[in-house]
């Protein structure tokens, strides 16, 4: 039987209707790959020839739906997916609309902001790095002082989400002083859109960059930069890059609607599936409040394990949350992990270099009933380790409270 012969009734489903992946695999608690429905897998199954007029208009379609989700102020954009990972988009950006002669102020709190200092240092751009460490924010007074001083700055490059701590970064007011100073904005919103609002008419910005394996919950194989075109038109020439340049892209697909190197066929018809899915959910507005009931259960139920977060509550995101590993010696993060997977659920190694952490997605294909399941093998795992109690290194936890006061 062909698989749109199939009926609904034979497709593995939750009771709220979200796809269950759970067909001999784990949920992906990470903040992407991510869990998928069983639809978007489905849209992989058929071949696509990347130079036929099929493909190209489900490139046209792809690029015009992307933008749609910038709302008000979209027509002064345009998209430009390009093949790779998240990173790959980031170094796109930053090559093509950073000229040479350009210096950009890098906010880092986390693995992101730092390997967008290390992506300058491979194409020798100049740049200013202000890290906040692991628990903070960069504010905008923080920018605006730092522009203050340094008129050589002309680009600020912002975080949206900032997962190796689950941070949300405060955009609008990033935005507000970068523009008050006369420079210009870009952001990684990687893990971000989708699900939290950034639209050009509330928050101005010159170029946003995600991918397809995040908040739309497609998956992985590329990416996508939203650039102001007035930018995209003067960046003639910037990158240092021949794949990733984004210019070039998007003059190529002007002319002929193709990808200049081979596109990733099955991705794209996957991520045309999984935006349907996401308008019929009830776009950005409708997808972040499933991800912050997300966020809220599992917060909740691991608190009252004894887990604390490593963040503050007002800095939490609804994309992933990073816990301390608990203080007990008989927790070993190792152990922990794999009694998870046995139970179904995959959970993400912290990325921080103060302490031990852990980090628990809440994007996917995955509601407040899973979450609570999350919290449940949580509870059996600790019991199978012994560990009484799930509370963190007391020294780690002041020093949150100390840094948030």
């Amino acid at each position: 039987m062909m698989l749109d012969e199939q009926n609904e009734s034979e497709q593995p489903l939750h009771a709220n209707g979200l796809a269950d992946p759970k067909m001999g695999e784990p949920f992906l608690l990470t903040p992407g790959p991510l869990t998928t429905s069983y639809a978007v897998k489905a849209a992989m199954l058929k071949d696509w020839g990347s130079w036929d007029a099929d493909f190209r208009a489900m490139t046209a379609e792809l690029r015009t739906r992307l933008l749609d989700l910038l709302g008000e102020g979209k027509a002064d954009f345009e998209c430009v997916p390009i093949q790779g990972s998240g990173s790959y988009l980031v170094e796109a950006m930053l090559g093509t609309l950073l000229p040479e002669e350009g210096k950009i102020l890098i906010l880092a709190n986390g693995a992101y902001g730092l390997r967008a200092a290390k992506t300058m240092d491979y194409i020798g751009r100049a740049y200013h790095l202000l890290d906040k460490g692991d628990y903070l924010p960069p504010r905008g007074d923080e920018v605006a002082e730092i522009l203050a001083k340094d008129p050589d700055i002309t680009h600020v490059l912002a975080i949206h989400c900032e997962t190796s701590s689950g941070i949300l970064n405060p955009i609008a007011e990033i935005s507000a002083a970068t523009y008050a100073a006369g420079r210009k904005l870009l952001i990684d919103s990687m893990s971000a859109f989708g699900a939290i609002p950034v639209e050009p008419s509330e928050i101005r910005f010159e170029a946003l960059v995600s991918s397809a394996n995040k908040c739309i919950e497609g998956v992985p194989g590329f990416g996508f930069a939203l650039v102001r075109r007035s930018e995209l038109v003067a960046s003639k020439g910037n990158c240092h890059s021949l794949s990733l340049d984004l210019h070039a892209q998007w003059e190529n697909m002007e002319k002929s609607g193709q990808w200049r190197f081979t596109p990733p066929t099955h991705a794209v018809a996957a991520f045309l599936k999984a935006l349907t899915d996401h308008e019929a959910e009830g776009g950005i507005k409708a997808r972040g409040a499933r991800y912050a009931r997300n966020r809220d259960v599992m917060v909740a139920g691991m608190r009252d394990l004894g887990f604390e977060t490593l963040l503050d509550e007002r800095w939490l995101s609804p994309i992933i949350v990073t816990f301390f590993c608990p203080e007990d010696e008989k927790f070993r993060f190792e152990s922990f992990y794999e009694l998870m997977k046995a139970r179904g659920f995959i959970i993400y190694p912290g990325k921080l270099t103060i302490v031990d952490s852990f980090r628990i997605g809440c994007i996917g294909q995955m509601d407040e009933a899973i979450m609570l399941r999350v919290v449940k093998a949580a509870r059996e795992c600790l019991e199978v380790l012994g560990v009484r109690s799930a509370a963190p290194p007391q020294a780690a936890f002041e020093e949150r409270k100390t840094l948030n006061a």
